[in-house]
């Protein structure tokens, strides 16, 4: 950004971004995202108001020159979630920057982001995530690793996790979970930490693979492993469930956060709450957890067409 925007601008940025990083605990993969959004602005101003922009070029800003980015943004083909995206981005820093004292334009909060239709999680059946479980064990020439990708998937389908937070367990969450108490402290997206039990069937596959892992380690070494002893790839867990759903022949929306998207129908449909299972897992809004009740019926309207009389009917 150091070509496309006055020193002022990247000074703004750059507290901003730590910021974010620092007291609301965004992680790298968000903060890199931001960071592009707010070049491809610049870019834009660049070219909009034929010099590189300063603060007070920002504070001035209308509501036809927001719009002229997003036609801007739409000329360019991008789609209305990446669009949405960023003028989300860009209202956070102009928030920061009024908050900072450093301009005072509010015209931004008034552009209107376009509306993104909203997706339903793609769950798997009960059916295929428990053959899923059982059959990524025999995606692997080696025992062991057989039985760490069987408990790493139990452990998205049993407790919820997303796979980021399973991954970055270590060997005495392990302990944890399969003494009496049976729970995972999981520290979630900010850094919000929440209790999540553990069954019996989970604890189980997590001792099965400790009991064939190769590698001794301390309590605070990872728990998930490579062949290399180093702590697991996501990479490598998603390759896994790619050779699964091509051996069961599943959608290619099968993939392990689906695993975590049926953790959370599947309670739904068993008679679970909403707020339990916002709890479980780790939404900060119930309209996240709320996503899962267009599933639940999407499956009911499907039993009733299939099975009811008058649904029958011509």
């Amino acid at each position: 950004m150091i070509e496309i925007a006055e020193p002022a601008v990247i000074k703004a940025v750059t507290d901003w971004q730590d910021w974010l990083a620092h007291e609301r605990r965004y992680s790298a993969h968000t903060l890199d995202a931001y960071g592009r959004d707010l070049v491809f602005f610049m870019k834009f101003l660049t070219g909009h108001l034929g010099h590189t922009p300063g603060l007070a070029d920002l504070d001035r800003l209308s509501t036809r020159d927001f719009r002229g980015y997003l036609a801007r943004r739409n000329s360019d083909g991008l789609g209305r979630t990446s669009t949405a995206r960023a003028m989300s981005t860009l209202k956070s820093f102009f928030k920061f920057l009024e908050r900072e004292g450093r301009i005072a334009n509010t015209i931004i909060q008034t552009v209107r982001i376009p509306k993104i239709p909203k997706s339903i999680p793609k769950a798997l059946s009960i059916e295929d995530a428990l053959t899923a479980l059982k059959v990524v064990e025999e995606v692997s020439d080696e025992p062991w690793v057989g039985k760490r990708d069987r408990a790493l998937l139990s452990l998205l389908y049993g407790c919820g996790l997303r796979l980021g937070e399973a991954l970055q367990l270590n060997r005495d969450d392990a302990m944890r979970a399969m003494q009496a108490e049976a729970t995972l402290i999981i520290s979630g997206k900010g850094g919000k930490q929440r209790l999540v039990p553990v069954l019996p069937a989970v604890a189980a596959a997590i001792g099965d693979y400790l009991n064939l892992c190769p590698y001794a380690m301390d309590g605070a070494d990872p728990l998930f492993i490579g062949v290399r002893g180093k702590r697991l790839n996501p990479a490598i867990a998603q390759k896994q469930m790619r050779d699964v759903r091509a051996l069961l022949n599943l959608p290619d929306t099968a993939t392990p956060h689906a695993l975590r998207h049926s953790f959370a129908t599947h309670l739904l449909g068993g008679g679970g709450d909403l707020r339990t299972i916002q709890e479980l897992l780790g939404h900060a809004s119930l309209s996240s957890t709320q996503r899962y009740t267009a599933v639940d019926g999407e499956h009911l309207s499907q039993v009733y067409n299939s099975a009811h009389p008058r649904a029958r009917r011509r």
